[in-house]
C-alpha cells in the first residue's frame, strides 16, 4: 500500500535518543514511511539504525549541515505526498497521524500542520518548542498558545482544537512535499533556530494557511541537541529572528519595525547583564553584527508580496512584562 506520510528524523550522534524515541514512531506510524537523515555522524548511529531497527530508510548526508540545510539535502529524493519533520527526541502516541491526515485530505490551501507539543519530562504540560501553535508580535518576538516566554501553561484541554496559527515548530512540523519544494524549503542561511517561523511566514506570503490540531499529541524532550540555555542558541535566535522580519516583512513597515526591535534586543541585553548572564548579552551584540553583515546577502531573498497582517499583537514584551499577562488564555 502506497503511504502518504514521510517521517523524516534528522540525526547527528543521537544514538541514544534513536534508541529511546524510534520504538514509539515505528509503534504508531502505519501510515508512513520511517526515514532517519544523518549529518555525518561520528558516535555509532548508524550502527545502531542498522542493527535494532532494520526497516528503517537512512539517508546519509556528507557533512553537519545543521537543521537547515541538513533537511533540505535529505528530502530531495523522498516522494510521499505529506512530511514529517521529527525532532529525534519525540515520542509519538496512537493515532497521531490520523487529524493531520483529514486535514490535508480536506483542506487544499492547508499547507503546514503542527500538533500538540507537551514535555516528555512532565507530560502534564505543554512544552516550550510550539506548545499549542505559535504566533509572532508586530516585532517579530515568538510565542505559542500554552508558553509565552518562560511561563508554560498546564494542558487542560484548553486547546483540543483546530485553528489557524502563524508558526508550526519545527519540533514536528507536518508540510505538503509540494509546498516544501515550491518554497525552496529552509533558509540554509540560519543553520538552526526560526527558520521554521520564515518557512511558515513564506507559506503566508504565497497565500496557504497553517495549522494547529490538538487531536495530535506527541512529547517532547526539548533541548536535547542544543540547550535551551546556551549562547549559542541566544545567538543564532536573535539573529534570525532578525534576517526573517528582513525578508518578510512589509516594505512600509520594514525599517521602523526592525528599529525598535533592534532596541527591545538591547534591552534584553542589559537584562541578562543585571541577571549576570554576560555571555548571552554578548551572543545579542554578535548577532546583531552578523545580521548588518548579511542584509546585503539577503536582499534577494525579500518577499516580492508580503502579507500586510502577520502579527497577533502588537507588542508582547508589553503584555507579559508590563502588563502581566503570563498566560494567552488569559490575553486571548
Amino acid at each position: 500500500m502506497t503511504k502518504k506520510f514521510a517521517v523524516a528524523i534528522l540525526n547527528w550522534n543521537g544514538e541514544q535518543l534513536l534508541r529511546q524515541f524510534l520504538p514509539s514512531v515505528l509503534q504508531y506510524s502505519d501510515k508512513a514511511n520511517i526515514y532517519v537523515i544523518d549529518n555525518a555522524s561520528t558516535d555509532q548511529s548508524i550502527e545502531v539504525l542498522n542493527n535494532e531497527f532494520p526497516t528503517i530508510q537512512i539517508i546519509q548526508n556528507n557533512d553537519n549541515y545543521g537543521f537547515a540545510q541538513g533537511y533540505n539535502e535529505g528530502l530531495k529524493d523522498i516522494k510521499e505526498p505529506y512530511l514529517v519533520l521529527l525532532n529525534s527526541d519525540i515520542e509519538v502516541t496512537e493515532n497521531w497521524l490520523d487529524s493531520v491526515e483529514q486535514i490535508f485530505d480536506t483542506q487544499p490551501k492547508v499547507a503546514i500542520i503542527q500538533p500538540k507539543i507537551l514535555d516528555y519530562k512532565r507530560k502534564t504540560h505543554f512544552e516550550y518548542a510550539g506548545a499549542a501553535g505559535g504566533f509572532i508580535d508586530s516585532y517579530g518576538f515568538p510565542f505559542c498558545r500554552g508558553r509565552i516566554f518562560d511561563t508554560i501553561e498546564e494542558d487542560l484541554g484548553q486547546y483540543n482544537d483546530i485553528i489557524d496559527i502563524f508558526w508550526a515548530s519545527g519540533a514536528c512540523f507536518f508540510i505538503r512535499n509540494e509546498v516544501y519544494q515550491i518554497l525552496g524549503g529552509l533558509d540554509q542561511d540560519y543553520f538552526a533556530h526560526q527558520e521554521e517561523i520564515d518557512l511558515c511566514w513564506r507559506a503566508h506570503n504565497e497565500g496557504y494557511k497553517v495549522k494547529y490540531t490538538g487531536f495530535s499529541t506527541v512529547y517532547h524532550v526539548g533541548g536535547a541537541t542544543l540547550k535551551y540555555q546556551s549562547a549559542k542558541k541566544t545567538y543564532l535566535n536573535f539573529r534570525n529572528s532578525l534576517l526573517t522580519l528582513y525578508k518578510n516583512l512589509p516594505k512600509k513597515s520594514k525599517f521602523s519595525t526592525i528599529f525598535i526591535r533592534l532596541c527591545l534586543d538591547g534591552v534584553a541585553g542589559v537584562r541578562y547583564m543585571l541577571m549576570l548572564q554576560p555571555k548571552h548579552c554578548f551572543a545579542i551584540i554578535r548577532s546583531h553584527f552578523a545580521f548588518y553583515k548579511r542584509i546585503s546577502s539577503f536582499r534577494k531573498k525579500v518577499a516580492i508580496t508580503p502579507i500586510d497582517k502577520y502579527y497577533r499583537t502588537g507588542s508582547i514584551v508589553k503584555l507579559y512584562y508590563i502588563q502581566k499577562q503570563k498566560t494567552y488564555i488569559r490575553v486571548f
